[in-house]
């Protein structure tokens, strides 16, 4: 049960996974276009309502860092991979059930894509200091 408000919101991060070139390749230009029409409005739409604060898609090519101090430094890109992020949007919304109801129409889905909605917390359970990033027009 929650206790917050209804009128306040809340972060989440839309997490774009599964959209290598390969998903679109077997649709005409036609279709990749009509497709790029909606993935677009599906986008501005959440601008205009104030929903979405912003959405970046990322390059392929990646590079893995671990181990203590950085030792380990494996290049990509991996397009192989199922689990690579293609792109994210950060949404300010009321809570987890409007985020899911978001990401269940973006038009991606029904060529792959797979979203993993995340709520951004400005709490680390590390204790690390974490701040908002206010989008700038």
């Amino acid at each position: 049960m929650s206790t917050t408000p209804e009128s306040s919101s809340a972060s989440y991060l839309l997490i774009f996974r599964n959209t290598g070139a390969e998903n679109y390749r077997h649709l005409s230009a036609q279709q990749q276009q009509a497709l790029v029409g909606r993935w677009n409005a599906w986008f501005e739409d959440l601008l205009a309502k104030g929903k979405a604060t912003i959405g970046q898609p990322l390059e392929d090519a990646t590079r893995i860092v671990a181990g203590p101090g950085g030792s380990r430094v494996v290049d990509g890109p991996f397009p192989e991979s199922k689990e690579a992020v293609g792109g994210f949007v950060t949404l300010q919304v009321s809570g987890l059930a409007e985020a899911t109801e978001i990401a269940q129409r973006h038009p991606g889905l029904e060529f792959g894509m797979l979203i993993e909605v995340r709520e951004m917390t400005p709490h680390c359970h590390l204790g690390v200091n974490t701040r908002t990033v206010t989008a700038t027009a």
